[in-house]
């Protein structure tokens, strides 16, 4: 074979690898559509809404939005008793009719715009620093989110809606599937924080992280 059918043959291997990639790459668009449903609860720039309970999704990692919606969609999630929310969410997970579909409405969800939230709670901004230590081992030092470790990013969440996740871990709300493995090793850490006011005080500092 010669050196210029050689050139010619691994520039159709690339195009076609190329044309494989634009076939499976996200669509954004299509993925507003399927937003319009999420809006009535996470806001049209996903912003969240304490009033349904809805936290902000805007600034969430990819890969974090895609593995709730899958413990949601597998009932590894919203399936606890008297875990209320997570109950109305997760038929919302299960009517995204595939994996391309799940990617098109991630990829739109990264364009919405990302805005510091409201700050609704009050605690010790120094102590929750201290305590907030353990949680940078997962989450980051400035609460960033580190995917290897599996800890999402809280700074910018709604500090209602750590709140309560905090809690839900303490009382086995989440964390508790066999399939939730980062969840379960949540849990622990959630019951280093002994009484509500040492969870009000980690969420004052995330609060304060950019």
């Amino acid at each position: 074979m010669s050196r210029v059918s050689v050139l010619e043959l691994f520039a159709l291997i690339l195009a076609t690898f190329a044309s494989l990639n634009i076939a499976y790459a996200a669509d954004a668009g299509a993925g507003k559509i399927s937003y319009a449903v999420c809006t009535a609860c996470h806001g049209a720039n996903g912003e969240g809404n304490p009033a349904l309970n809805s936290p902000k999704i805007a600034g969430q990692e990819s890969w974090y939005l895609r593995r709730q919606l899958e413990l949601f969609k597998s009932g590894a999630r919203g399936t606890a008793p008297g875990d209320i929310y997570g109950m109305q969410m997760r038929p919302m997970a299960m009517s995204i009719v595939d994996d391309a579909a799940m990617e098109n409405l991630i990829a739109y969800i990264l364009t919405l715009p990302v805005n510091p939230p409201e700050v609704t709670l009050e605690g010790d901004v120094a102590a929750g620093k201290v305590a907030y230590a353990l949680c940078a081992t997962c989450h980051g030092p400035n609460a960033e989110g580190l995917e290897q470790l599996g800890g999402p990013r809280l700074a910018g969440q709604n500090d209602w809606y750590l709140v309560r996740q905090i809690n839900n871990f303490k009382q086995g709300l989440r964390g508790y599937h066999a399939s939730d493995i980062f969840g379960a090793q949540m849990k622990p850490m959630a019951s280093t924080l002994v009484d509500d006011q040492a969870t009000l005080n980690v969420t004052a500092y995330i609060n304060s992280l950019p």
